[in-house]
């Protein structure tokens, strides 16, 4: 077998190969064989039919055709090797000439990684935001602390903004009942803004046993986006009553023994917090520093499957869940689709040059990844899936997944790297050292850049959740049950 490579472009490339006949002996016997088992012919047992029969019965062109696509793959995989490609995606393969007995000539179009070329990054400097936890800060942790053991109970007099009041909903649409706009003993904080929009306003001011008629946008269910007349009827008013914030306090909401020690506690935990973003920011911005040193042509057929996927995974996974389609998140999120298709291919773009771009450096540093760092990838991955970390690994195994996760953990050290040498500094000026979560945030930043449902995904859960809950009266009286 001969082969040649003509470069098209940075990213993709045209093979010639020219197999002598004779190489394709084996398929021949294959295709043979094959077309025995499947025919029958009379006077010769199943599988004994000889290769000159077939050829007068069947034609010597049917053969041809099962033993060159049978050998194709192999002879397409010897010139990719050869030629030290890396293809991306399937090639566009054509038979150029095919002689009986003589030759088999095709060629095979496919798109490639393109030639990276890494400059010196040792020069990187970003500024990221100073870790400060103010007394401010520390009060409204201990605030919300005490939001969470507050306790209620009855009382006999009108609604206020605070209360927590039982009630019954019923929507109507043109002055229909809708069948899941109706919703019973539904418990609700008033100001809260965790039903529809107007409901506080039309309960401020009832007592158990009053009623109140509103109108209001349905964003969820079954008639999502109209106007409906909602009937709330109160049956209970509670008012909440937060506990003294006191050392008793401390020992009833922790393992402290003084408010003290509580708010100790809380600052440090903060600080943690802000620190773990600190580090993220800092992956971040050094990542797209990185990339605006390096010059990476990115494949047109793999930008659009990867647009593709990310709209799918969008429309099909985040929003499908929650009942919403692209046109009404577009609406919640106030985007044009001009400006949301434009905003999902600059993060397609950013994700497989960020791909390109860490998997050069892991070649160049020649970084490999040992099992325990698998292993806690892996475990971190399984809580963020929400599946058990057994779970997770079989499914990771069964679908062939294995060397995903060892290049996402790769990738990860490969950014790594990249930030221990660059500077970072906070907005005090102060030099930030982030050799202690260096590596895991560096994984995940990594992660996030190049994943198919980062960006976009995120903010389409976060926005989909948010429309969920304001929506229809029987699936958000629903959740605010179960919560």
């Amino acid at each position: 077998m001969k082969s040649a490579v003509e470069t098209l472009n940075p990213t993709r490339v045209r093979l010639t190969v020219e197999v002598p006949f004779e190489e394709l002996k084996d398929s021949l016997d294959a295709a043979y064989k094959k077309i025995n088992q499947q025919v029958t012919v009379k006077g010769f047992r199943k599988g004994k039919v000889p290769a000159r029969v077939i050829d007068q019965r069947f034609g010597r062109g049917a053969v041809l055709e099962e033993a060159v696509n049978d050998a194709l793959p192999k002879f397409y995989t010897d010139a990719v090797n050869e030629a030290e490609l890396n293809p991306l995606g399937q090639p566009e393969v054509d038979i150029t000439e095919l002689k009986d007995g003589e030759t088999l000539n095709f060629t095979a179009e496919v798109d490639i990684r393109p030639a990276i070329e890494i400059p010196d990054y040792s020069g990187i400097e970003v500024e990221v935001d100073a870790v400060e936890v103010t007394d401010e800060d520390v009060e409204k942790s201990v605030e919300q602390l005490r939001e969470r053991f507050a306790s209620t109970s009855p009382v006999e007099r009108a609604a206020e903004d605070g209360d927590v009041v039982t009630i019954d909903l019923e929507a109507k649409v043109d002055g229909e009942v809708l069948e899941d706009g109706v919703a019973n003993g539904v418990s609700y904080t008033i100001g809260s803004g965790e039903l529809l929009d107007g409901i506080d306003d039309a309960v401020k001011g009832l007592e158990a046993g009053g009623e109140a008629t509103f109108t209001s946008e349905l964003k969820g269910g079954s008639a999502a986006g109209k106007e409906a007349e909602v009937t709330v009827k109160v049956s209970q008013v509670a008012a909440r009553e937060l506990p003294e914030l006191d050392d008793e306090f401390a020992q009833l909401a922790s393992e402290f023994d003084t408010l003290e020690e509580l708010k100790a506690d809380s600052r440090k935990r903060l600080e943690n917090m802000k620190q773990y973003d600190q580090a993220t920011q800092a992956q971040e911005r050094v990542l797209e520093k990185l990339l605006e040193l390096v010059e990476v042509p990115v494949p047109e057929k793999l930008l659009e499957d990867e647009i593709n996927t990310r709209k799918h995974n969008l429309e099909h996974h985040q929003l499908g869940q929650m009942g919403l389609d692209l046109a009404k998140y577009l609406e919640i999120q106030g985007k044009t689709e001009e400006e949301f298709e434009t905003e999902t291919r600059e993060a397609a773009v950013k994700g497989i040059k960020t791909q390109f771009v860490l998997d050069e450096l892991v070649k160049q540093e020649k970084l490999n990844v040992n099992q325990e760092e698998l292993t806690e990838h892996l475990m971190r991955r399984a809580a963020s899936s929400g599946m058990s970390p057994d779970q997770f690994a079989q499914a990771v195994v069964e679908q062939g997944q294995v060397p995903l996760l060892v290049g996402e953990v790769a990738r990860g050290k490969a950014l790594a790297s990249v930030v221990e040498k660059a500077t970072v500094k906070d907005t005090n000026g102060e030099i930030v050292d982030l050799e202690d979560e260096e590596e895991d945030e560096a994984t995940e930043s990594a992660e996030a850049t190049e994943s198919a449902e980062a960006t976009e995904s995120a903010e389409a859960t976060e926005s989909a959740e948010g429309a969920e809950q304001a929506g229809a009266t029987e699936s958000a009286a629903e959740e605010k049950t179960e919560g």
